[in-house]
């Protein structure tokens, strides 16, 4: 990915499904006979990068779309690294998400994949160092642990990260 090229997880959900082979598949569970006579569920694999996201939970083809893009888009922010520029501050979704230090965003809000992939880029970038990072980010090194303890993945990843250079793991 170069540093013009946005992150997948910014895309608008229209054009990233542009971007995505989508199945349409059925499968077993609640919903009744319906369920495993109609393709409801979704499968969704983001052609340039290769990263996939399903969801079947609901009866209805268009949520499950809805929920497969959306874990689509998680799944980008936590498989994908982008170029993390040293030099301009954090994006200024990043920034409008800021309130005296502190990171503002639920993470079931459209943005939070967005936000993610930016914090990812930035932590792996400095090897795992939040304190730096957090600087960088235009936060508190508590807010930036706990966004990324928001999704528990994330923090995983860091960890892992963290592990290989022999830093102690964040909790």
């Amino acid at each position: 990915m170069t540093s013009q090229t946005p992150h997948p997880a910014t895309i608008d959900p229209d054009e990233l499904l542009r971007q995505c082979d989508v199945q349409r598949l059925r499968r077993s569970g609640p919903g009744g006979q319906r369920r495993n006579k109609v393709e409801t569920a979704i499968a969704l694999r983001h052609r340039p990068t290769g990263v996939e996201a399903e969801a079947s939970e609901r009866r209805s083809q268009a949520e499950n779309q809805a929920i497969a893009l959306r874990r689509l888009r998680l799944n980008l922010a936590l498989q994908i690294r982008g170029p993390h520029a040293r030099e301009g501050g954090p994006s200024l979704l990043w920034r409008s998400r800021l309130h005296k230090g502190r990171v503002q965003v639920n993470p079931s809000h459209k943005d939070f994949p967005a936000l993610l992939a930016e914090a990812l880029d930035v932590v792996l970038a400095n090897d795992g160092d939040v304190v730096e990072s957090a600087q960088w980010l235009l936060c508190t090194t508590s807010q930036l642990i706990k966004f990324l303890k928001l999704e528990p993945r994330a923090l995983a990843l860091v960890n892992r990260r963290r592990q290989q250079l022999g830093r102690h793991p964040l909790k």
